[in-house]
């Protein structure tokens, strides 16, 4: 079959995607009322129907279907919790002033109105995350990173009517544009070192060199730095606190989702290119962004005022977190896929803690969204005060998000961090776990601070729930998924291992020297 036609086969919940957001925007500037508020229920079927077009399923001997391949996994991550996200989105547009006005004017206004842009660039920015999942070239990968981002840049501005908005996107697009640069540049060095763009042709070159050629290693130092802006990770962290702090709450919770999925699904990409155990000069830069991102996160978070900008340093100390699953590589797990523990596949436990790091902070942003004081986002520890005694579910839901981020059983939380923290044991990173547990133990001061402001004290007053049920549905359900996957959390676990079957495998057939073989000859060829 044509590498090509191969290529697209693999691409249709991207292309569902895609025309969702097409319609997206015909529908947002239809004349019809009706047909305008119809646009979120186009984009939940085209997340819908992309799900369904997700290939690589297979059956397992036990009749229980397992996703096999790392971008399937990812894709229907990014569905799934997707369609949580769009719950909790569903109501930004409606609440703008502009929207309002263009809706409510003598004269129909479509200029004005802003709910096709916004779902549109919900759904392009999903599909960057499902094309990075499945990028297996340089240009197609920094194609995918940018289609992920720029979406975001136009949700900051566009979804609150706040100076405090316009001011996070400009900050957000121009430290966006340096962070592009600079892995842009890290891209050309590696195809400068190696004469490839495509991985696998990169992994033959490198795997067929007694050295790593230092303009190879610049190159991927680089492109490490550059897309750590992705994930909130030092040194591209500054931006976090004032991006999240300015944007609406439910496109802060996207934020603090899609864009770090999709940079830590590059990250996995790049290191792979010379795979695991990791040269020592990428392991040394990796343990110390780890180290720092963990560090600078919970201690910041424990100086702010803000509840978005301390939930905003909380992301970032995941990132640091997240970053030991990156060091532990595929470990020393089997390749079977059967009852081997999984603790050890590091990269595995990433991809189950970014789920679990997902609802988790989902769930404690979409909380947040609920709540008006005074008209305004609630954004103080005050405006939380006694959440309990008036809206008992919010509540729960809050303590159970920011408890599974601190990593309490028997939520999903302390399940990811068990599988973090062990893979990187298994690798030899120890003295790194050790400053993981510490940083966990102080993330529990604020925590506990936003808990106890709900838990206890009066009721704040002013403080009302938004009308309707989308936001509160979606709040709901991450807190659910919290507790479910924290409970029921062998499944996941068994889907993480199956997903990384493959490249465990591959990885493997490395290590006993075949495929060193296969890139020597590659070279010859060559």
């Amino acid at each position: 079959m044509n590498p090509m036609i191969e290529k697209f086969t693999t691409l249709w919940p991207e292309i569902c995607l895609l025309v969702g957001a097409v319609v997206c925007l015909f529908t947002g500037l239809a004349p019809s009322d009706g047909v305008r508020r119809a646009t979120v229920w186009v984009a939940a079927a085209a997340l819908v129907f992309a799900g369904l077009l997700i290939p690589d399923f297979d059956s397992l001997e036990h009749g229980v279907f397992a996703i096999v391949g790392m971008p399937a996994f990812i894709k229907m991550a990014v569905v799934i919790v997707g369609l949580i996200l769009l719950l909790v989105a569903a109501g930004v547009p409606g609440h703008l002033m502009q929207t309002h006005d263009a809706e409510t004017a003598a004269k129909w206004e479509p200029g004005n109105c802003m709910r096709g842009e916004f779902f549109a660039f919900f759904l392009l920015s999903l599909t960057g995350v499902m094309m990075t999942a499945g990028a297996d070239d340089l240009v197609w990968l920094f194609l995918a990173l940018e289609l992920t981002s720029l979406p975001t840049y136009v949700m900051v501005a566009t979804a609150r009517d706040k100076i405090d908005a316009q001011e996070s996107a400009v900050k957000y697009f121009f430290l966006g544009a340096m962070s592009a640069a600079i892995f842009l540049y890290g891209f050309a060095l590696i195809y400068g070192a190696t004469g490839y763009t495509t991985f696998s042709e990169i992994q033959a070159y490198v795997a067929s060199q007694e050295q790593m050629p230092g303009l190879f290693t610049i190159g991927l130092v680089l492109s490490i730095v550059g897309i750590c802006f992705k994930i909130a990770a030092v040194p591209m962290h500054f931006y976090a606190a004032d991006v999240y702090e300015g944007a609406a709450t439910p496109v802060t919770a996207f934020l603090a989702f899609v864009p770090k999925t999709a940079g830590f699904v590059a990250l996995i990409l790049m290191l792979n290119l010379v795979g695991w155990p990791l040269p020592p000069v990428l392991a040394g830069l990796i343990w110390w962004i780890a180290a720092l991102t963990m560090t600078f996160g919970n201690v910041l978070g424990l100086l702010q005022k803000s509840v978005k900008r301390t939930l905003a340093y909380s992301s970032v100390a995941h990132s640091g977190y997240i970053l030991l699953g990156l060091l532990a590589g595929f470990g020393s797990t089997d390749t079977t896929g059967g009852d081997g523990l999984a603790i050890g596949d590091g990269l595995a436990a990433v991809m189950f803690y970014l789920v679990a790091y997902g609802v988790g902070t989902i769930g404690s942003f979409a909380v947040l969204a609920c709540l008006r004081a005074r008209g305004e986002e609630v954004d103080s520890f005050a405006d939380l005060s006694g959440l309990a005694k008036r809206h008992p579910m919010l509540s729960a839901t809050m303590v159970m998000s920011l408890m599974s981020l601190l990593g309490m059983p028997p939520l999903v939380g302390f399940l990811g961090k068990v599988y973090l923290f062990g893979s990187a044991i298994e690798a030899g990173f120890l003295g790194l776990v050790i400053v993981a547990v510490i940083n966990s133990a102080i993330s529990a001061g604020y925590y506990l601070r936003i808990s106890a402001a709900c838990v206890f004290g009066d009721p704040a007053e002013g403080v009302e729930v938004v009308p309707g049920s989308a936001l509160r549905t979606g709040a709901v359900l991450a807190g659910a998924a919290v507790l479910f996957f924290g409970i029921a959390g062998g499944i996941l676990v068994q889907t993480t291992r199956d997903a990384t079957l493959e490249s465990r495998a591959e990885h493997r057939s490395t290590e006993t020297g075949s495929t060193a073989l296969e890139a020597v000859a590659h070279s010859e060829q060559r």
